[in-house]
């Protein structure tokens, strides 16, 4: 290598360092194009679902002959943590949670294994069980509501099956298109009791009847003359005379058709739930994506498809197609946001450069850094399989101020020196001694701007080897400005001395001249400042001492604390909730009622509603007292109110709307792909012991005390709601005597009510399920179960109706059942009225938890939110002590001394005096980009530190006193530290101040660094002298703090 280092042979050789350069930027411009984009980067959770249906089973029944079972094998899949399941009327849901860095896909195979074991001991007539990984790309992209002028919801649904959704089976990228809502064609049977009875024929001889009768088995193969044929029964029934024409064999002899005995109807099946966008009733359509696939190339091929197919006329006239939800807009605004802020705010470092320059030429070398820094940056990016996401984006955002920090101390310097040094043969221009100058400044700043960049990324080395959901939420963040700040460095040693070599200063333009004047100016107001500090040293550290206490107890006083701030997409769920059994009728009226009550609050786009239960998939489940709504608002930029003021207004609204025994709960829907706790609600306490009596007596009692506690509302736990069912308890001794078992009762039950599916009916390529069940006119209250008729397996015995052989009781049953580690947990739930902060409210409920005391056996703790923002913020603050203890250790080897690093790692503390201001005056709550920020913090503000104390040192080589050097390099340095403390504050201002939507994530990081960065530039120019001299003149003890130095008088 060159004299003068890598700096020294890039201003050799001009023409090799912007070839280099240009190379790279190809190769960004060459990565950028062939990278993936989302909202956020791909964050797997080591979990694993399993759902299990079972029409019309009550909770505490399916928790028994479903959820143990699964429990007990799913729980020794290998490496599990933690399983927890809910139960509800014909619902098994359970979660099982896995080692952080576990492989998913073991898992998942694992786990399927050991739930095939579990479906020996799972009830014959259940759904197939459903199996799946909590990965948030398998969330939807896109969602429509299909409705129609003309057709039945049956008809519509038929038309989406068979023909809509296959148009995007085939588009790249796509994973599945599902289809829920509406109403899939049945054939139904409705059979006539009496009559079977009188012609000695049972219900079971029907049903045998349509069995047998709708055969088709293949037969064989026949070789004969030298050619081989198949053969089958063809023993389908072709259509729906030939079900009705069925033969049945009476006991007698002879045989009478089933239409004699039953009616025979092609229906739909029964209304499950009912779907409905803006008011028009519909079915709903789900697209999913490949994990690995762009979200928006994906959300633009489905439009495109979406287009050819209405320009070709293949929706019918009378069918509308609307968009539910298009995940690919957000994340567009969302990164042309960052982008914007990105390209903002490197415009704005660039003016402030400039204004201090003054030179355009020098302006240009300085900016340069940026793009450069981000193509080296897209590079990496694509070969770490990284993608383009808001944290992506936002860290290049945040950076690009940083950028440029290197390079203006580089270019500063060798600008001063090619002023200052007299040229060869006295004549300025002399290139050969600009080379020779600008080597020889390049070695003077060299070791200052590497050891600066590596504090910068030793302060958030730790995150890259943390797991979990933060871990994996900001490491891209980290990455990207790691690499561009690297970058940054290397730019300054090479393309910028070879360029500043080469520039020859420009006539400045006499507002440049009035910011030299004004500079000018601040260094003479520094030094008379300097000149009263290097006497008092002692009381300034006190002050500024005393100052950091005030700031750190009043921050501790305000408890204001988050997990993640909300992004305001705009989409808010409405849950709604009804007194148990109540009708679909009913409840789909007052859903109504509540609609024209959200389109009263105004800026709603649409409202897409789900009455009656929820849509999996293609998988519908029916809860007829529940149902949601998804209110779209208009962009933010269209309205004047957050998401949560609209959602604190609609609740006003409702509690004035008079809706007796209705719960209605609204929410913004959250950050897409992020789970955050075990409970979506803001505060969670669960209660585990084995019986749930006496839970729920402990439930009530913690849900009196939290209704108490100022901040809180929507309180309850997960045994409040209960249900109705009518229990039918047979008499053995009667039932044995009649000739009827206990599953006799059991099927004839299920026939009554939803029926049984004994075969199919085949038409063309789609077969269609035949229903068996009694007319819907016989049952109009549960008194009329009893007079079911029961038809034994013995013929000599009669029917008898269900009252001779049994009772129908009623009673009371939990909705559901929850359970965590085989145990069960009652779950009590609460959310935030939002005029108190949640650290505040945990710690009340904390005291009241302590407060109750339970028996032997059972226990409680606090989940939910409150349960994150513990674990978070004991890791943060590991990260920051981390942080700390790095960005010493580089400062201590670069420095081969304890002492300097101790008075630059002073900045770190102080500095927190601002961040304390930045969010009492923004009035953010202290969140994990907030920790994030401060840990940022760390390795950033140390870098005007570095270059002061680098440059005493120099000046105290050369022979100069203390106290004269201290004075004289900050007055040297005061104009580059203000230059890359205005640019990197400039250059993060755009996210800082949070314009447009998806800006909610990063602003509270910006704010932190923009806040603690401002006043670290008092830190340096002020504290840092002090704490210099103290430490190098050996002062450090309280009886000589307030000791007056004496120092010779500086020459102005």
């Amino acid at each position: 290598m060159a004299k003068g280092g890598l700096a020294g042979w890039s201003v050799r050789h001009p023409v090799s360092t912007l070839m280099l350069t240009l190379t790279v930027v190809v190769l960004g411009l060459f990565a950028l194009g062939r990278l993936s984009v989302d909202l956020l980067p791909h964050i797997i959770y080591p979990q694993i679902g399993v759902r299990v249906l079972y029409t019309g089973v009550s909770a505490t029944i399916m928790e028994d002959k479903i959820t143990r079972q699964l429990e007990e094998q799913l729980a020794i899949t290998e490496d599990v943590t933690v399983i927890e399941s809910t139960t509800t009327e014909g619902r098994s849901s359970i979660e099982l949670s896995f080692a952080e860095g576990k492989d998913l896909e073991v898992a998942y195979q694992d786990a399927s294994a050991r739930l095939d074991r579990a479906k020996r001991f799972l009830p014959k007539n259940i759904e197939p069980p459903i199996i799946f990984k909590r990965d948030p790309a398998q969330l939807p992209v896109m969602e429509f509501a299909i409705s129609s002028t003309l057709r039945s919801t049956k008809d519509l649904r038929t038309w989406t099956d068979d023909i809509f959704s296959k148009r995007f089976l085939n588009l790249p990228g796509v994973a599945s298109v599902e289809v829920g809502g509406g109403e899939l064609r049945e054939i139904h049977v409705l059979p006539d009791q009496r009559r079977l009875a009188g012609l000695g024929l049972s219900v079971n001889d029907l049903i045998n009847a349509i069995k047998k009768g709708n055969e088709e088995e293949p037969g064989g193969k026949l070789r004969a003359s030298g050619r081989e044929y198949s053969s089958r029964t063809a023993g389908r029934l072709q259509n729906i005379g030939a079900i009705a024409a069925l033969p049945l064999p009476l006991p007698n002899g002879g045989s009478v058709q089933l239409s004699e005995v039953a009616e025979v109807l092609d229906t739909q099946e029964d209304e499950k739930l009912r779907v409905r966008f803006n008011g028009v009733p519909g079915v709903k359509i789900t697209i999913q994506k490949q994990p690995t696939a762009n979200t928006v190339k994906v959300a633009e091929q489905v439009r495109y498809r979406m287009a050819w197919m209405k320009a070709n006329r293949l929706i019918p006239e009378d069918i509308t197609v609307s968009e539910v939800s298009d995940q690919s807009v957000f994340i567009r605004h969302s990164l042309n946001n960052a982008t914007m802020a990105a390209i903002s705010g490197a415009i704005l470092a660039m003016i402030v450069v400039y204004f201090f320059l003054g030179d355009i030429r020098g302006t240009l070398i300085i900016g340069s850094a940026i793009p450069i820094s981000i193509m080296v940056t897209f590079v990496i990016m694509a070969l770490s399989g990284l993608t383009l996401n808001i944290m992506s984006l936002g860290g290049l955002a945040l950076g690009v101020g940083m950028l440029i920090d290197n390079t203006i101390v580089m270019l500063e310097n060798i600008a001063r020196h090619k002023r200052l040094q007299p040229a060869k043969n006295g004549t300025k221009n002399d290139e050969d001694s600009d080379v020779q100058v600008a080597s020889e400044a390049a070695a003077e700043v060299n070791s200052a701007i590497v050891a600066s960049t590596s504090t910068n990324l030793a302060a958030v080395l730790p995150f890259l080897f943390i797991g979990g959901f933060i871990g994996l939420m900001f490491r891209e963040l980290i990455i990207t400005i790691s690499a561009a700040i690297v970058a940054s460095l290397l730019i300054a040693i090479t393309l910028v001395p070879s360029l500043a070599a080469r520039m020859r200063e420009s006539k400045k333009h006499k507002v440049i001249l009035h910011v030299e004047r004004w500079v000018q100016q601040l260094r003479d107001y520094y030094r008379d400042i300097m000149h009263k500090v290097v006497k008092i040293p002692g009381r300034v550290m006190l002050g500024a001492l005393a100052i950091l206490i005030v700031a750190a107890l009043f921050m501790g006083l305000t408890n204001r604390e988050e997990n993640l701030p909300t992004m305001d997409d705009g989409n808010i769920v409405v849950r709604i909730t009804m007194d148990p059994g109540i009708s679909l009728d009913v409840m789909d009226d007052t859903v109504k009622r509540i609609e024209k009550v959200i389109h009263q609050q105004g800026d709603v786009a649409s409202i897409f509603t789900i009455v009656g239960g929820w849509i999996f998939g293609r998988t519908q489940y029916q809860i007829s007292n529940r149902s949601s709504l998804k209110v779209k608002l208009v962009p933010v930029t269209d309205r004047n109110i957050s998401s949560q003021e609209w959602i604190k207004k609609f609740q006003k609204a409702i509690r004035k709307s008079e809706l007796a025994g209705v719960k209605v709960r609204a929410r913004a829907s959250g950050i897409r792909g992020i789970r955050g706790s075990r409970t979506e609600d803001d505060i969670g306490v669960r209660v585990q012991g084995k019986d749930l009596d006496t839970l729920v007596l402990y439930g009530d009692e913690i849900v009196a005390r939290l209704r108490q506690i100022r901040g809180v509302r929507n309180v309850r736990h997960s045994a409040e709601e209960k249900r109705f069912e009518f229990a039918i308890e047979p008499d053995r001794k009667r039932a044995a005597e009649l000739g009827i078992e206990v599953s006799d009762i059991s099927r004839a039950q299920k026939i009554a009510l939803d029926g049984l599916v004994v075969s199919d009916f085949v038409e063309g390529d789609r077969s269609y399920a035949i229903r068996v069940r009694l007319p819907r006119k016989q049952f109009s209250s549960p008194a009329d179960m009893e007079s079911i008729l029961l038809f034994g397996e013995r013929k000599d015995k009669p029917a008898v109706y269900l009252k001779d052989v049994a009772k129908v009781n009623f009673r009371e049953t939990p909705m559901a059942v929850k359970r965590e580690g085989q145990r069960r947990m009652l779950e009590i739930t609460a959310s935030l009225t939002g005029d108190r902060p949640l650290g505040a409210v945990l710690s009340e409920l904390q005291t009241v938890l302590d407060s109750i005391k339970l028996q032997s056996g059972y226990n409680k703790y606090i989940t939910g939110v409150g349960e994150d923002l513990k674990k978070d913020k004991g890791l943060a603050k590991i990260l920051l002590a981390l942080a700390v203890f790095l960005v010493y250790v580089v400062m201590a080897v670069q420095y081969e001394s304890l002492r300097n690093p101790t008075v630059i790692m002073l900045c770190v503390p102080f500095s927190l005096i601002g961040v304390v201001l930045g969010l009492l005056l923004t009035g953010m709550s202290l969140s994990m980009p907030v920790w994030l920020g401060i840990i940022m913090l760390v390795g950033i503000v140390v870098n005007n530190a570095i270059v002061l104390v680098e440059y005493i040192e120099i000046l105290r080589r050369k022979g100069q006193a203390l106290v004269e050097a201290v004075i004289e390099a900050g007055q040297l340095r005061l104009r580059p530290i203000l230059m890359t403390t205005l640019t990197t504050v400039v250059g993060m201002m755009p996210l800082a101040l949070g314009l447009g939507e998806g800006s909610e994530l990063l602003q509270p990081l910006a704010v932190t660094i923009v806040a603690g960065l401002s006043f670290s530039f008092f830190v340096s120019l002020i504290l840092v002298p002090a704490t210099y001299i103290l430490i190098h003149q050996g002062r450090i003890n309280w009886s000589g703090l307030t000791k007056r130095l004496k120092f010779p008088k500086i020459r102005s």
